[in-house]
């Protein structure tokens, strides 16, 4: 049976990277795959993008009020009826895994869908994102996954102290805030938002014991 899989990790885990190299890896072998990612993520646009500087262009993008399976089977239709690649072996029309980045911010609907086209539709799903916000509270998605996938899998990255990273704080304009909204992506704001992985200790130093 093919299973849902969640990759999670604070930011600069290498989640992204971890993606396509994983969709390299399928392509390699002449498997065909399909990219996903939320349209709420504006940063990149149709992009996924590893820091390392690697890019690749989604196959679809995910709005709030999207049904997941059913863009997923329209999608794998597509593949279906392309027929063989002239640059992938021929292995049969059909999609061997989807793979969504930036999970976090599917709705719990899209990540039941997620769990369907796994299980029901035979598809290997790949989803990678964070846990948690910049209060430390879990994303709808990221929530939902912990509850149902198969596997779950920590990619780690360290805080500046070098100590294992679990939490992400948000800085607007160099200064750390702790209220907001719950999403806010990084480096497009005339404020410029950014953030940065950090340990329980040093965030519990900056947010002066705030957790919440």
């Amino acid at each position: 049976m093919a299973k849902l899989y969640f990759r999670y990790g604070a930011m600069n885990s290498g989640k992204s990277t971890a993606l396509l190299q994983a969709a390299y890896n399928y392509e390699e072998r002449g498997q065909r795959i399909l990219l996903a990612k939320p349209e709420i993520d504006t940063k990149g646009a149709d992009q996924i993008s590893s820091r390392l500087g690697v890019e690749r262009t989604v196959d679809f993008l995910i709005r709030p009020e999207d049904d997941v399976r059913a863009l997923f089977a329209e999608h794998r239709r597509r593949v279906q009826e392309a027929g063989a690649d002239a640059l992938i072996p021929d292995t049969g029309a059909d999609v061997a895994c989807l793979l969504v980045d930036e999970a976090q911010f599917l709705t719990a609907e899209q990540v039941d869908d997620l769990l369907r086209i796994s299980v029901e539709d035979g598809i290997p799903v790949l989803a990678y994102g964070i846990r948690t916000d910049f209060q430390t509270r879990a994303f709808p998605g990221s929530a939902r996954l912990m509850e149902l996938a198969h596997s779950l899998e920590e990619l780690k990255t360290i805080c500046r102290c070098g100590s294992k990273a679990l939490f992400n704080a948000r800085l607007v304009g160099g200064r750390f805030v702790f209220d907001g909204d719950q999403v806010a992506i990084d480096e497009l704001s005339a404020d410029r938002v950014t953030y940065e992985s950090m340990c329980a200790r040093c965030y519990l130093r900056e947010s002066a014991g705030r957790l919440r």
